[in-house]
C-alpha cells in the first residue's frame, strides 16, 4: 500500500486516504493541522457565514450547504495555535480546492439551469451552447478558487468540492 490512512478514513470507507475533510482556508497540511489545532472552536464562532463547524473529531470542517467562502480571513485572525495561517506571499492560495460538475447536473441533462455559473464570482464556470439547445457547463479549474458557492446554489447538489493537492501529487 502506497500510503497509510487514519482511523476516521477507515471508518468512512475511504481506503485510499483521498477524502480528508475540507478544513478552513489557510489550514496547514492535514497531519500538521491535527497536531496544531486544539479544537477550541474560535474559528467556528468567527466565521460570519457559519461555514465552519466542528466535525466528529472536534476539528473544524467547512460546510458549503448554504454559502460559499469569501476568504475574509476572520478564522485565521482568531486561530491562536496557528493551525490556520496565511502563507508568506500575498498570492498564496487559501487552499487547494476546486469544483467538479457531476453527471446529474441539470444542464448536462437538458434542463435549463445556470445557477452555478451565475453564482461564480470569478467566472470559472461558463456555458457552451450545443445542439438541441443544451448548454454544457465548462469549468476552468485554473480559475476556480474552490469557494463552494457553486455547491451552495446547485438545486440538486451536482457539484463536488475536492482537494487538488492529492491529484497534483499523483501527477
Amino acid at each position: 500500500m502506497a500510503g497509510s490512512i487514519n482511523r476516521m478514513q477507515f471508518l468512512r470507507g475511504d481506503f485510499h486516504g483521498s477524502e480528508d475533510p475540507i478544513r478552513p482556508p489557510w489550514s496547514s497540511a492535514e497531519q500538521l493541522f491535527q497536531e496544531k489545532c486544539t479544537g477550541c472552536g474560535d474559528c467556528v464562532t468567527a466565521c460570519p457565514y457559519q461555514l465552519i463547524s466542528l466535525g466528529r473529531a472536534k476539528y473544524p470542517e467547512m460546510n458549503f450547504t448554504h454559502y460559499g467562502c469569501d476568504f475574509c480571513g476572520e478564522c485565521v485572525l482568531v486561530c491562536k495555535p496557528q493551525a490556520l495561517q496565511r502563507g508568506g506571499t500575498a498570492s498564496a492560495p487559501p487552499w487547494y480546492l476546486t469544483a467538479e460538475i457531476l453527471s446529474p447536473c441539470l444542464s448536462l441533462n437538458g434542463v435549463v439551469c445556470r445557477a452555478c455559473g451565475e453564482a461564480c464570482e470569478v467566472r470559472a464556470i461558463d456555458f457552451k451552447l450545443e445542439m438541441r439547445g443544451v448548454a454544457r457547463p465548462i469549468l476552468d479549474k485554473h480559475s476556480c478558487t474552490g469557494c463552494g458557492e457553486c455547491f451552495a446554489v446547485c438545486p440538486i447538489k451536482a457539484v463536488k468540492i475536492s482537494s487538488t493537492r492529492a491529484r497534483d501529487e499523483a501527477a
